[in-house]
C-alpha cells in the first residue's frame, strides 16, 4: 500500500511517500527556522503564511522522489493536531483535496502518535506493544502502545514541555533559536560543577512531567551569577540577559547553566521513560520527538539500558524532528485497522 503523508503542525512543510508503513520512498521537508529564529520562536501567522507558499511544491517534490505518479497513491494522511490550527489547517484542506481528487480515504493523524510510529521506518523488527516517550517543543508525554488502534496515554506534562523549556531557556541566555540545538552546543564537554537544578515529580511512580519549576530555577541562577533583575519595561522574565560581567566569564558561566539545565531535563526524561516501561512490562522504549536527537539524552538512556536490561529505540535525528514520512507510516496503521475520516473532519489544537 502506497500512502501520502502530509505534515504542516508547526513550523516544517512536510510531504511523503511510504510503502506498506516501513519503507520510505520520499521524504521532503521545508524548514522555517530562519523565519522565525529572529523572533526567538514560532510565529503562528507567519508560520501558516509560509505553509501555504510552500504546500504545493513539497507535494510535487514528494511524488517526484518517489518516482510514482498521483493515481497509484491508495491513502492519504494528514496531521490533524495538536499543533498551530492556522498550519494545521493547511495541510487539512491539501489532503482533503487529494482525497477528493482521487477518491482515496484520507486518514487525521494524532500527531504525537506519528512521531511514535517514526520507529517502524528503520526497524523491521520492532512489533507491538512498547512503551512510547515523545519529547517535542510542545508536548512531554508517555504512551503505551498496544496495537494499531490501542494507544494509552500514561502521563504528560503538567505546564511547560521539555522542547519549550530549552527555547525558553535558550532565549534567556541569549543563545538564539532552536533551543534545544543551541544549548546541547554550548552544554558539550562541560561539567556543570556545583549546580544541580531541580528534578520535579521524581516520586513514586509519577509518570507526569513539570518543567516550570526547573525553568525557574534556572532564571534564579542567572540573576544571582549576573547580578541582573527584571526589566520593567519588557513584559515577561525570560528575554535576554544584560550582562554586568566581562565577556570571557559571561561565556563560560552561559555554558556551565546550559550544561546544568540540560542534565536536569535527560535525568527526568530518562528516568520517567524507564520507568514506565518496567511498569508496563515492556522491554522496548521508543524515544522520539525533536528532543529525542539530543545527544546526551541518547547517551543517558543507553546507560540506563544497561542497567535495566530494557531497549532504548531512538528514531536517526531526520525522523525525530517533524515529518511527513512518520505520519503516513501512522496512516498506514490506520488505513489497515480500518479508521478512515470523513471529508468533514476539522483540525485539532489540542488532542
Amino acid at each position: 500500500m502506497l500512502v501520502f503523508g502530509i505534515e504542516t503542525s508547526c513550523d516544517e512543510t512536510a510531504a511523503a511517500v511510504v510503502q506498506d508503513g516501513r519503507r520510505v520512498l520520499s521524504d521532503v521537508v521545508v524548514s522555517q527556522i530562519d523565519v522565525h529564529k529572529e523572533f526567538g520562536g514560532v510565529v503562528p501567522e507567519l508560520a501558516s503564511r509560509k505553509h501555504i507558499e510552500a504546500i504545493s511544491v513539497v507535494m510535487e517534490e514528494a511524488l517526484g522522489e518517489a518516482g510514482i505518479g498521483l493515481r497509484q497513491i491508495d491513502g492519504i494522511g494528514v496531521t490533524r493536531g495538536p499543533g498551530l490550527i492556522g498550519s494545521l489547517l493547511v495541510g487539512i484542506g491539501a489532503a482533503k483535496g487529494m482525497s477528493l481528487a482521487l477518491g482515496a480515504p484520507v486518514c487525521g493523524v494524532n500527531h504525537l502518535h506519528g512521531h511514535l510510529f517514526a520507529a517502524f521506518l528503520e526497524r523491521d523488527d520492532l512489533d507491538f506493544p512498547f512503551v512510547g516517550l515523545v519529547v517535542s517543543g510542545g508536548h512531554t508525554s508517555l504512551f503505551h502502545v498496544r496495537s494499531n488502534w490501542e494507544i494509552q496515554l500514561l502521563g504528560k506534562t503538567r505546564d511547560d514541555a521539555a522542547g519549550e523549556a530549552f527555547d525558553k531557556v535558550a532565549k534567556l541566555l541569549g543563545l538564539g533559536y532552536p533551543g534545544g540545538r543551541v544549548i546541547e552546543d554550548q552544554a558539550r564537554g562541560v561539567d556543570p560543577g556545583s549546580i544541580r537544578f531541580p528534578r520535579a515529580l521524581m516520586e513514586g511512580d509519577e509518570l507526569d512531567f513539570s518543567f516550570s519549576g526547573l525553568k525557574t530555577a534556572v532564571l534564579r541562577e542567572v540573576r544571582k551569577r549576573f547580578d541582573v533583575s527584571e526589566t520593567p519595561d519588557i513584559p515577561g522574565s525570560f528575554h535576554p540577559i544584560r550582562l554586568n560581567v566581562s565577556h570571557e566569564v559571561a561565556r563560560e558561566d552561559i555554558r556551565i547553566i546550559a550544561a546544568a539545565f540540560q542534565d536536569a531535563v535527560t535525568d527526568v526524561l530518562v528516568e520517567k521513560g524507564f520507568r514506565a516501561a518496567e511498569k508496563y512490562g515492556s522491554d522496548i522504549l521508543v524515544v522520539c520527538g525533536g528532543v529525542a536527537s539530543n545527544g546526551s539524552l541518547r547517551a543517558k538512556a543507553m546507560e540506563e539500558a544497561r542497567r535495566r536490561g530494557i531497549e532504548p529505540v531512538f528514531p536517526s535525528v531526520r525522523l525525530c524532528t517533524d515529518n511527513a514520512a512518520m505520519i503516513a507510516a501512522r496512516a498506514d496503521s490506520m488505513l489497515e485497522a480500518g479508521i478512515t475520516d470523513s471529508l468533514d473532519f476539522d483540525a485539532k489544537s489540542r488532542w
